[in-house]
């Protein structure tokens, strides 16, 4: 990265980036909270509500969520991570920096954008069921473990998205990134850690080297058929001892994530998504089959 680094990550938004998040009807925040913890999260809008101001700046037309574990951290001036992903034609491309807000959403002033490849999305289809900034009726469900819905959700996952950060020298970086692999590709044990096998992509490791530096994410799995949004804060780590002993097809390594806050949010989202084509990435990966790691 010392070498490719400079090359790919900017500190402004390419014409073909800016062009890119208008077209999107949903997009991945990072945020962390006042107690340190990191969330992810995913908020929807009509085609246009993200816009490029200029090559420094990406502005959101996004009402407040106040049921949204993440908007505790979307205050002004803090540092937040963006994602745009479109699940219909796999592309994506990320951002972070700092949050300034505005009446009616925020501006996301650019510290570093760059973009990824399109390894292990699925591409899914998507409609709108309501109007983006009417909200949901569903009450939240807050805890601190998953039960037995959530457990559910994550076992028959094929897709979740991941808030990390590390501090330096007073300033802090958040990222936030996609996971994708085969339905029930992550593992969940039952000590409650979640096992995840890390597979080869663009070799930034945004995630693992921030987990590396800071053991702390935030995990978010979606029901594309329901909108609902588990979301869930806690400790991470990577597991750097089990390298010469892995069972699963594809994984480079694993890591694994506890929970220590759990929110269940029905209906969250004002999308629906249907799966059309499997990524031919993830095909390639395998099954748990073997006994999982431990630490």
């Amino acid at each position: 990265m010392k070498e490719i680094g400079p090359k790919v990550i900017r500190d402004h938004l390419i014409d073909q980036h800016r062009e890119f998040y208008p077209l999107l009807p949903m997009v991945v925040l990072g945020a962390v909270d006042a107690k340190g913890d990191a969330w992810a999260t995913l908020r929807a809008g009509q085609p246009g509500f993200l816009s490029a101001v200029d090559p420094y700046r990406l502005r959101a037309n996004l009402v407040r969520d106040s049921a949204d574990p993440a908007e505790a951290g979307m205050e002004d001036g803090k540092e937040v991570a963006l994602l745009g992903i479109d699940l219909g034609t796999r592309r994506r491309n990320r951002l972070n920096g700092t949050l300034y807000r505005r009446a009616d959403g925020f501006d996301l002033t650019v510290d570093e954008s760059f973009g990824n490849c399109p390894k292990y999305i699925q591409v899914r289809d998507v409609h709108f069921v309501r109007e983006p900034a009417q909200p949901t009726s569903v009450p939240s469900h807050i805890g601190f473990t998953l039960d037995d819905t959530a457990r559910a959700l994550v076992e028959q996952a094929d897709t979740f998205f991941v808030a990390s950060y590390f501090e330096e020298r007073g300033k802090r970086r958040v990222d936030v990134s996609h996971r994708g692999g085969q339905a029930g590709f992550v593992h969940v044990g039952a000590d409650g850690w979640l096992m995840i096998p890390d597979f080869l992509g663009n070799r930034f490791f945004s995630t693992l080297g921030n987990i590396a530096r800071n053991q702390i994410a935030g995990l978010t799995f979606v029901d594309f058929a329901s909108g609902g949004l588990l979301q869930m804060t806690g400790d991470a780590e990577i597991l750097f001892d089990h390298t010469s002993n892995l069972s699963f097809k594809g994984a480079e390594r694993y890591w694994r994530f506890r929970p220590r806050r759990v929110v269940w949010r029905p209906d969250a989202l004002p999308l629906r998504y249907e799966i059309v084509e499997w990524s031919p990435f993830t095909l390639a990966t395998s099954m748990w089959e073997h006994t999982v790691p431990t630490s």
